[in-house]
């Protein structure tokens, strides 16, 4: 079903960009390794959803293994928190100060660029780590905002990454533009109240920065 339903889309409509998100099976991976080679789609980020913000392992150690060995290869960009870079490195990653070596040692698994996010660590400012293979390391920070308002936060900063990069921007470009972008969807929500728990950001609010583009 999955491969049909990828066939019939990429097949039919196309694609800019795509953003994967949580694969539950080695065969998925595959599946939509396959698809993307297919189709020539030269555009991926994928953001290795494999372990909950509770620490809690989202899928199995198969699947993490076939995720790197089919997917990072073809990826621009994967975009890692803390638990899941510390899982897929087998060490823990802890500090601001070790975000640009993780993304180091995630190009060393076949990656072309990684951007490790750091938004689980303590402290006032949120920093980000985008590491490219033969280009310079880019860090992005921002101070935290007081929410609880807070969830689908890295969903929606590899979404924001792939769209900027549909719109034919550079990787770290498109990096910047979409944390910009978030930034602002989280401050724009910041004061909602949708029941207990951590709501969502704010999507609406909050609309795409304008920027130039040059497709090539």
């Amino acid at each position: 079903m999955l491969q049909a339903q990828l066939d019939s889309v990429l097949g039919d409509i196309g694609a800019d960009a795509i953003k994967i998100g949580m694969l539950p099976t080695p065969s998925a991976a595959h599946i939509v390794a396959k698809a993307i080679a297919q189709h020539n789609i030269s555009r991926v980020v994928l953001d290795p959803v494999m372990v909950a913000t509770s620490g809690d392992r989202l899928v199995s150690t198969d699947t993490m293994q076939s995720i790197v060995q089919a997917l990072f290869p073809l990826a621009t960009v994967i975009t890692p928190n803390l638990n899941e870079a510390s899982w897929l490195l087998n060490k823990p990653v802890a500090h601001v100060h070790e975000l640009e070596a993780a993304g180091r040692d995630l190009l060393a698994l076949g990656a072309h660029a990684a951007m490790v996010k750091g938004g689980h660590l303590q402290g006032d400012q949120l920093s980000d780590c985008l590491v490219q293979t033969g280009s310079p390391t880019t860090q992005l920070s921002h101070p935290r905002i007081a929410t609880h308002n807070t969830h689908g936060t890295g969903c929606t900063l590899s979404s924001a990454i792939a769209v900027y990069l549909a719109r034919g921007l550079a990787l770290a470009a498109a990096v910047e533009q979409a944390h910009a972008y978030l930034h602002a969807a989280i401050q724009a929500g910041s004061t909602f109240s949708l029941g207990a728990g951590h709501g969502p950001v704010n999507h609406g609010h909050a609309p795409m920065p304008v920027a130039p583009v040059s497709v090539t």
